[in-house]
Order: C-alpha cells, then sequence, then structure tokens
C-alpha cells in the first residue's frame, strides 16, 4: 500500500462509480451500512448521488481515501443539525475496501472527519454501530465513548436483527 491520502470528494466523473462500488462490496460482506444485499448499482450510484449534492449544499462532508488513484475508503460527516444542534456533527457510512481492511484506512478516515468536524466548530461527534462485527472496537481505539445498545435496530444486509451501539465523542477546544 502507497501512502493514503484523504480528500473532500465531490461528483466527479468516476468518483460516484467508486463510491458506488466500495458500498456494494460493503453491503455483500455484511457490513451494516443501511442497504440490503444483493445491492443493485443503481441504488447504490443514487445514494452517493443524493449524498454528494449534499455535499455540495454543506449540509455534509464526504471524505475519501485514496491510494494512488484507487478510492479505498470513505466516510461521511453529517452537519446539518437543527438550530439546537450546531455544535454536534455524526459521522455515518465508514467503509474501507475489503482489501485495505486493517491498513489503517478507517482510523486516516476518521481522524481527518474529526479534525474537519473541529473546523466548523463542532464540539461534539456521535455515532452508531452494529452490535456484531460492527466497529466498536475502533470507535473505542479512538476515544469514543459507548452510552448503550438499542436491540433489534436494524437488519443485517444478510437477514437477521442486529443491535446498534450509540458512542459520542467530545473534540475541539474544552
Amino acid at each position: 500500500m502507497g501512502s493514503i491520502e484523504i480528500k473532500a470528494l465531490t461528483d466527479a466523473a468516476g468518483t460516484r462509480n467508486m463510491l458506488a462500488d466500495i458500498l456494494i462490496e460493503t453491503v455483500a460482506e455484511g457490513g451494516s451500512v443501511s442497504f440490503m444485499h444483493p445491492l443493485a448499482r443503481g441504488a447504490a450510484e443514487a445514494f452517493w448521488e443524493k449524498s454528494l449534492e449534499a455535499a455540495a449544499r454543506g449540509e455534509r462532508l464526504v471524505l475519501g481515501a485514496w491510494d494512488g488513484d484507487a478510492l479505498v475508503g470513505t466516510v461521511t460527516l453529517l452537519l446539518d443539525f437543527p438550530p439546537n444542534q450546531p455544535h454536534r456533527a455524526e459521522i455515518a457510512k465508514l467503509m474501507t475496501s475489503v482489501a485495505q481492511r486493517g491498513k489503517g484506512v478507517a482510523t486516516s478516515l476518521m481522524q481527518a472527519a474529526e479534525r474537519f468536524a473541529i473546523e466548523k466548530g463542532r464540539s461534539l461527534l456521535v455515532l452508531d454501530t452494529a452490535a456484531e462485527e460492527g466497529a466498536s472496537g475502533l470507535y473505542e481505539k479512538l476515544g469514543f465513548t459507548l452510552t448503550g445498545e438499542i436491540p433489534d435496530y436494524a437488519l443485517k444486509p444478510h437477514g437477521g436483527l442486529t443491535g446498534t451501539l450509540i458512542y459520542w465523542k467530545r473534540i475541539g477546544p474544552a
């Protein structure tokens, strides 16, 4: 693996296609990211089209991890919250291509998302992850605190229910 570069993504030629590839692969591998297996390419591309449009409006930031010309991971930072919650952001859709897992891509994406949230004046990050086969170990290593579990929260991509774990982290200056 070469040096990973983290960049904000736009709906540039080819980017949506690469994002769709990562989403389809993640769902096929059992990743609980709101979709069921098999995930149709058109549905994956439509999701990313909407997500990147929201990013263009400043409602979120979609970050990509690049290894040369290959997009190997992504995370979304949700920024559009009600007037009484201008201090927080939410982490969503952290995904790393299967071939790149365990190589620090997800950690780099999370650290970049946290830096951007701080730059945007946010002091609290929240996220959730599947109770079964989710990324709780990663989030705890990065300093997130487990609030609790909601049982039977969502269907797993291949069927059956899983709970979700809710995490938070204070960021930026105290």
